[in-house]
């Protein structure tokens, strides 16, 4: 799972404007990153521009999804994934950066602004936060830890199982012992009797 952009981005009448980006290439050769950055810059602009506003999509470009929510202000943002990464966890993350945001950088800025003009500063550390999901979000830790839960319970249903398989062997046994034992006694009883 794998988190490879996050942009902030103001959806205007023609077109959308750049207004803060963090990146996360290490996992690209060094020679392909700015190219990579690019496509990752174009097409989040390009999904901030096709979205409409107070929508929230999920886009599938080769093997990424490009997550995009566009607020009734305008205000956009994109986070660029893997295919594995939890989809809740992504729109979350791009609810906590708009608002915060928001409060942080004047709204007057938003429709010329630039990444070197706004001042911003939480990006990369949102995106790095965010790289395991479940330490950044709390639903998705709790699940992890339900799902760890389930895998030890059913584990230990099936040794207890194969333990319960054991013991009736154990007890099937014992039956057995019994009746020759019964056997036996009924036997030396007979051969011990005068008559």
């Amino acid at each position: 799972m794998k988190l490879y952009s996050l942009s902030i981005l103001y959806k205007g009448a023609t077109k959308s404007n750049l207004l803060k980006a963090a990146y996360d290439l290490s996992s690209f050769s060094f020679f392909q990153r700015s190219s990579i950055q690019e496509f990752m810059t174009f097409t989040s602009a390009l999904i901030v521009e096709r979205t409409s506003q107070g929508t929230r999509a999920s886009v599938k470009e080769q093997e990424y999804l490009c997550h995009v929510y566009v607020r009734n202000d305008n205000l956009g943002a994109v986070v660029i994934a893997d295919t594995e990464y939890p989809q809740r966890v992504c729109f979350t993350l791009l609810d906590k950066v708009l608002e915060e945001f928001s409060r942080q950088v004047d709204s007057i800025d938003w429709p010329s602004g630039n990444p070197d003009t706004i001042n911003y500063k939480a990006l990369d550390i949102h995106l790095s936060k965010y790289q395991n999901p479940r330490e950044a979000d709390a639903m998705t830790k709790v699940q992890a830890e339900l799902d760890e839960t389930k895998i030890i319970l059913h584990n230990t249903m099936e040794s207890l199982l194969e333990r319960g398989e054991k013991l009736d062997d154990l007890v099937a046994k014992s039956e057995h012992l019994g009746n020759q034992s019964k056997a036996f006694y009924k036997t030396v009883s007979v051969n011990d009797s005068p008559y």
